[in-house]
C-alpha cells in the first residue's frame, strides 16, 4: 500500500512539472495573458525622432499602437539613440528591469543583442526589425518583422521615372546606407519602378556606411547630382539628400517621412511603413496570451506600406494615375516586382552571390522570411562607391 501511494504521489508530481514545462518552455506566450493595464513595452532606437527618417516613422507606429490598443504613454519606455554595440545590451537590460514584457529593437545590428536576451529571459518577447536570426533561432519569444517595403518603393520609382521622362534625361542617383540585403532590395525595386515608364534610365549607387549621417548623406548627394542625376533617392535616415536636392534644382524621392516640407521644390514622393499594423498584433498578442509569429511581413494590400501624397505642383503629369494602375496590379498578384528577366551578383555584409530570374518568373522577397534577401546588382545599377 506505501508502495503504491509513493507511486501515485511521484506520478502526481511529474504531472504538475509537466504541465508547467509546456506553458513556459521557450518563451511561449499562449495562455498567459497580461492584463492592459499592466502592460510595459520597451524600444531600443538606432537614432531619435529628429531624424525625421527611419526612428521618426517607427516611432510614429508606436504612438500609433498606443492609441489603437488605448494604453498609456507612460506605458511606453523608449530608448534612442541606441548604437549597434554593447550599449544596446545595457539598454535591454534596463527595459527587462523595469518590467517590461515585450521589446522591441528597430535595426539591424541590435539583433545579436536580442537574440541573446531572449535566450536568457524566455518570459519576454524579443522582437527585432529587420534581422533574419528568428527562424534558425529555435526561440518562441524571438521574432523578426518587416514591411513590404519594396512594392511601395517600386511605386516610388514609377515617379521618378516619369519626372525623368517629363525632363528628357535618363539617370537617377541614390544614396545608399549599407550594402546589404535591406537596402539593395529597395533600390533595385525603386529602379525597376523607374525602368517600368522609361526603359532607358540608369541610376547611380553610393554607399554611406551609416543608417543616419545628415553629413556624409548630404555629400553623397551632391556627388550624384554633379555627376548629373537629375532625380535622386535614398535609403538613408534623414532629410539631408532633400534639401540637397532642392538646393541644387533637381529632383528627390523620400523614405520614411512626406519630405515635401522640407524641400517643397524637390521633393516628389516618399515610400514608407505603416509600423503601427505590427505592434498593435504583437502586443494584442501578449494581452492575449497567443503567440507571435517567428517571422512577419505585409505590405500593400494590408497597408503596411504605402505612398505619402504626391507633390503634385512638381510632379509630371500622369504620375498619380501611374502609379495607381501598378499598385492595383501588385495587390492583384498580376505585377511582380522582381519579375524576369533579371539576373545579377552582389554582397550581402560580405557574403556574394548571383541569381538569374528567367522570362515568366519572378523572385518573390520577404516569402522565406520577414527581411528582404534580394542584394543583387542588376544591369543598369552602377555602384560608384562603396
Amino acid at each position: 500500500m506505501k508502495r503504491l501511494i509513493l507511486f501515485l504521489l511521484i506520478a502526481v508530481t511529474l504531472f504538475s512539472l509537466a504541465a508547467c514545462g509546456n506553458g513556459t518552455t521557450g518563451g511561449s506566450s499562449a495562455g498567459k495573458g497580461v492584463a492592459k493595464e499592466d502592460l510595459k513595452i520597451g524600444f531600443i532606437h538606432i537614432s531619435d525622432p529628429s531624424d525625421m527618417g527611419y526612428t521618426y516613422n517607427h516611432d510614429l507606429g508606436t504612438w500609433k499602437m498606443v492609441e489603437n490598443l488605448g494604453l498609456k504613454k507612460e506605458q511606453i519606455i523608449n530608448k534612442y539613440n541606441i548604437g549597434e554595440d554593447e550599449s544596446c545590451a545595457t539598454a535591454i537590460n534596463e527595459l527587462i528591469e523595469a518590467g517590461c514584457q515585450i521589446i522591441f529593437a528597430t535595426s539591424f545590428g541590435h539583433g545579436d543583442y536580442m537574440l541573446e536576451a531572449a535566450k536568457e529571459h524566455p518570459d519576454i518577447q524579443f522582437c527585432h526589425a529587420t534581422g533574419d536570426a528568428a527562424v534558425n533561432a529555435g526561440l518562441s519569444n524571438f521574432h523578426n518583422y518587416f514591411t513590404a517595403i519594396y512594392e511601395a518603393r517600386y511605386l516610388a520609382g514609377i515617379a521618378a521615372g516619369m519626372k525623368l521622362k517629363e525632363l528628357n534625361e535618363t539617370k537617377l542617383g541614390y544614396v545608399a546606407a549599407f550594402e546589404c540585403a535591406e537596402v539593395v532590395s529597395g533600390m533595385t525595386a525603386f529602379y525597376l519602378g523607374a525602368r517600368s515608364v522609361l526603359p532607358e534610365v540608369t541610376m547611380d549607387v553610393i554607399y554611406t556606411n551609416s543608417w543616419h549621417d545628415p553629413i556624409v548623406e548630404a555629400q553623397v548627394a551632391q556627388t550624384l547630382i554633379d555627376g548629373g542625376c537629375k532625380v535622386i533617392s535614398q535609403h538613408s535616415d534623414s532629410t539631408a539628400p532633400a534639401t540637397t536636392a532642392e538646393a541644387n534644382g533637381v529632383f528627390q524621392v523620400g523614405y520614411n517621412a512626406d519630405m515635401i516640407p522640407a524641400a517643397p521644390k524637390a521633393s516628389l514622393i516618399s515610400a514608407r511603413s505603416d509600423w503601427s499594423i505590427y505592434l498593435t498584433y504583437a502586443v494584442q498578442c501578449v494581452i492575449d496570451g497567443k503567440d507571435i509569429p517567428t517571422d512577419w511581413c505585409q505590405g500593400l494590400s494590408e497597408g503596411a506600406v504605402y505612398l505619402s501624397p504626391l507633390n503634385t505642383d512638381i510632379a509630371a503629369p500622369g504620375t498619380q494615375e501611374a502609379i495607381n494602375e501598378a499598385a492595383e496590379k501588385i495587390k492583384s498578384g498580376k505585377l511582380h516586382v522582381f519579375a524576369g528577366p533579371l539576373k545579377g551578383t552582389g554582397y550581402n555584409w560580405g557574403v556574394e552571390g548571383s541569381i538569374e530570374i528567367k522570362e515568366g518568373e519572378w523572385f518573390e522577397e520577404s516569402k522565406e522570411k520577414s527581411a528582404p534577401y534580394w542584394y543583387y546588382i542588376i544591369d543598369g545599377i552602377n555602384i560608384l562607391g562603396r
